[in-house]
């Protein structure tokens, strides 16, 4: 039996390693973690993170060939193959503090596995990682000199939060980096063959191991890119009265432009995103590349400013001030169908309006918890709450910032007639019917489209 260990059970390694034991179940698949309580709630099946159809995969799988484990040590030295899917976020110290990616964690990772193992192995980065990472990791795991050999891969997670299972079941495409010799090609083709159980050959795409670390950050930086271009044009159809969404359509019909990541928002958020962008950004800079730095910077940008607009309407709208008024905000995770709040725009969003000193009642149905722990700095000002219709009582302005399907299912006749009137709905997400609220009475503000006001 192949035995596989995951260092790391967060929102990539549990998920992935839950679906390569569903379809190999003659592979041993143990997920390791220092955190005591992450790895209890994986092993209760249980799993600390919401996503879709994930929990039924854990319960399918636990303890008969997916196992959790806080003995790191002993899972490294057990394993054939060893994926490393620790925690990389932006650095906030030091040199490239802001841009370049902490790889603290990873070169622990790297230490431990060169301590622990006593036979060969194959290390696959499954991390986010800056482009030639994997030059570090193998100075470090050629460094024993115990006669252990190691072979390094990189194989990055092209997952989207809230389709992840079906992500990992029918993916676009699986990318597998190594060095380009003989025992390089020999350890690629062994985890090509672990995929190639359920993922069609032709999606499983081989290259060298640069290009593989350098395609995750191009691939995400692309998405962003798309979602800062039609938010930008968002703030210029309210200026001139045309409809971002008409827009939208019209350029996504162009098969060389495609529809997708062409829907305007309050912003992008997700833990992604933006910490690969500002390290492609520190990539470019430290080669010279000042121009191209600058480009790439643009998006994060343009992102921090559609939050900043988002807010600054609610308070024009609402007549110059938002002092003491009630405001419940619907959604707090980034996207809808994941808990996940890292980098969500709904936390520079509440932090503007508690700056303008509005009272905040912030409603989600998986994401509240985390929403405390982002917004605790804030004390009194915010208040917490499962039941929008709850949420909204008293409220003299809703904001949209999930566009969870249960929000768009809301009696919003009913909302209407339990808040202050004038009674204000601000869609930062599209994903409303604006015409029939404005029916109903509210007046209606959304992204990148014509105001519903009856003022």
């Amino acid at each position: 039996m192949t035995k596989i260990c995951c260092i790391g059970a967060g929102y990539v390694g549990g998920p992935t390693m839950a679906m390569i034991a569903k379809q190999c179940p003659d592979i041993r698949v143990t997920v390791t973690d220092i955190d005591e309580t992450r790895i209890k709630a994986w092993g209760s099946g249980q799993p600390p993170i919401y996503e879709p159809g994930l929990a039924e995969v854990v319960r399918a799988t636990l303890n008969r060939n997916l196992f959790f484990s806080t003995d790191v040590a002993r899972s490294i030295a057990e394993a054939d193959i060893i994926f490393v899917s620790v925690h990389t976020p932006t650095k906030q110290f030091g040199q490239g503090a802001g841009r370049a990616s902490d790889l603290q964690y990873y070169e622990k990772a790297a230490r431990q596995i060169l301590e622990c193992s006593k036979s060969d192995k194959i290390i696959v980065e499954k991390s986010t990682l800056p482009v030639r990472t994997a030059e570090a990791m193998d100075r470090i795991l050629s460094s024993g000199g115990h006669g252990v050999k190691f072979d390094v891969l990189s194989n990055p997670e092209f997952l989207a939060e809230g389709t992840a299972i079906a992500d990992l079941e029918q993916p676009d495409r699986v990318l597998i980096g190594g060095h380009e010799t003989e025992r390089g090609r020999k350890a690629r083709q062994a985890l090509v063959d672990i995929y190639a159980r359920w993922v069609p050959r032709e999606r499983i795409l081989t290259t060298n191991i640069w290009s593989s670390e350098l395609s995750k950050l191009v691939a995400n930086a692309f998405l962003a890119q798309r979602i800062s271009s039609i938010n930008s044009i968002s703030a210029l159809c309210e200026a001139t009265g045309a409809d971002v969404e008409e827009i939208s359509r019209a350029i996504g019909t162009d098969s060389r432009i495609g529809p997708k990541f062409l829907r305007a928002s309050v912003g992008f958020g997700g833990s992604c995103f933006k910490k690969d962008i500002l390290n492609l950004v520190y990539i470019a800079e430290s080669q010279g590349l000042p121009e191209v730095a600058a480009y790439w910077s643009k998006v994060v940008e343009m992102n921090d400013y559609q939050q900043g607009r988002f807010v600054r309407q609610m308070v024009a709208q609402m007549f110059n001030t938002i002092a003491g008024k009630k405001i419940a905000v619907l959604g707090f995770a980034f996207k809808a169908d994941t808990g996940d709040t890292r980098e969500s725009p709904a936390i520079s969003v509440c932090r503007d309006l508690a700056a303008e000193r509005a009272a905040l009642v912030v409603c989600d149905p998986h994401a509240l918890d985390s929403a405390r722990k982002e917004l605790a700095d804030l004390g009194d000002a915010v208040c917490y709450e499962s039941d929008p219709y709850v949420a909204a009582q008293g409220a003299h302005a809703i904001a949209i910032l999930t566009d969870w399907k249960q929000y768009r299912e809301l009696d919003f006749k009913r909302i209407f007639q339990g808040m202050e009137q004038p009674a204000f709905i601000f869609d930062g997400r599209n994903c409303l019917d604006h015409a029939q609220l404005y029916e109903q009475g509210f007046n209606v503000f959304a992204i990148g489209k014509h105001a519903w006001s009856h003022l």
